[in-house]
């Protein structure tokens, strides 16, 4: 496959790499090394820029107002949107807006109208409710939370944890086991509000990333209608597996910006820095330490681009995109990991990002699927759907 980008991805390309360096990276010398939010104004100002750029909403379908952008330029983009220091998990700090959550494009039409759509203007939003204490990466058994039916609704019972933003969300998409007996086959996907009675945030989960965290949650006696039913009652792990599967090319795609990133300083950096009369780059040890994070970089934008036109081209990409996550988060974290050790000790302060992507790279070889789930499923594929 060539991923050389066409004219249209290189503009395409060029105008948000110019945004990253002239628009966020000048912003965030001001800004706490942690931070994860623009001051409102700035964040205002940098809306109506990629708005008049064409680029504001570029996951949302075209049916819903986004632009009409196929995933591999939206793969090529995501590299450029990630490089500088929040980059990693808060691309460009949300100023290319998004469409929230991929399953509520799913939902009937008087759901669009209550949540999709005000989703879409800003007005609300959602949080995804799937990992348990129980597990997260095999949802099919792992989902203990119970929805009963009763009173011509569901009564949800159980809990969640590492949850993102429900603390400041008006409503979640939350994953129940309503059919003990059927196991994958029976879970369904719930839209709860954020003040239905018997919901509630029991606490906040800290985590490696300083600036942000995630949430445990609790269901008790929790009320819904059969109206909050998002898609097919037992059909929500399909609906879980679908957005887990395309998500892991966009997060892959981050890891290779942060990587491209922290390498470019690398370069920089041993051309600089001199000790006991030569340059670092002159040594070899740190010339095959640029070397390897090149391989690694180039290797993981081929694999990632490679699940990206598959699902371009509306052909199986569940392996690709299995491999491009693991091999992604994993050589993202060596190239860091290099990158902060050419920096010596300056690579540990928060005068640099090294820092900070070293703590949040390391999420990522658990987050959306842990690297040993995703070799299960690689496996999987190389040896039959019969392993287990």
């Amino acid at each position: 496959m060539d991923f050389e980008p066409s004219s249209e991805q290189q503009m395409l390309i060029d105008m948000v790499r110019r945004f990253v360096r002239t628009e966020i990276i000048p912003l965030e010398a001001k800004l706490d090394p942690d931070a994860s939010e623009l001051a409102p104004e700035d964040h205002a100002r940098l809306v109506q820029k990629t708005k008049a750029m064409g680029l504001y909403g570029i996951d949302i379908p075209v049916e819903f107002g986004g632009p009409d952008i196929d995933i591999v330029t939206r793969t090529l983009l995501a590299i450029e949107m990630s490089q500088h220091r929040a980059g990693l998990y808060v691309p460009c700090y949300g100023t290319f807006g998004g469409a929230g959550l991929a399953q509520i494009f799913e939902a009937n039409d008087d759901q669009k109208e209550r949540y999709l759509y005000p989703t879409l203007r800003g007005e609300k939003k959602p949080f995804f409710g799937l990992t348990e204490p129980s597990g997260g990466s095999d949802p099919a058994r792992a989902i203990k939370t119970r929805a009963e039916r009763r009173d011509q609704g569901w009564v949800i019972n159980g809990s969640k944890i590492f949850i993102s933003g429900a603390d400041r969300a008006q409503y979640g998409i939350v994953f129940a086991r309503t059919d003990a007996s059927k196991g994958r086959g029976g879970i369904t996907c719930f839209i709860v509000d954020a003040d239905t009675p018997g919901f509630h945030v029991r606490r906040v989960v800290h985590t490696l990333r300083s600036s942000s965290y995630a949430t445990e949650l609790e269901f008790k006696d929790c009320w819904v209608s059969d109206a909050q039913v998002l898609g097919q009652v037992n059909g929500g792990f399909a609906v879980a597996n679908d957005r887990l599967t395309r998500q892991r090319i966009p997060y892959a795609a981050a890891c290779i910006g942060v990587a491209i990133a922290a390498h470019e300083m690398a370069v920089e950096w041993s051309k600089m820095r001199e000790t006991f009369g030569s340059r670092l780059s002159d040594r070899q040890a740190i010339q095959w330490m640029l070397v390897d994070n090149e391989i690694d970089i180039r290797t993981a934008r081929y694999f990632t681009l490679e699940a990206a036109e598959r699902a371009r081209r509306g052909i199986p990409f569940r392996t690709e995109a299995a491999l491009c996550k693991l091999i992604a988060s994993e050589s993202g974290g060596r190239v860091v990991d290099r990158s902060m050790q050419i920096h010596g000790g300056m690579g540990m302060t928060k005068d640099l990002p090294l820092e900070r992507w070293y703590r949040e790279m390391r999420i990522r070889r658990i987050g959306e699927g842990p690297s040993e789930v995703q070799r299960m499923l690689v496996a999987r594929e190389i040896l039959g759907a019969s392993v287990r």
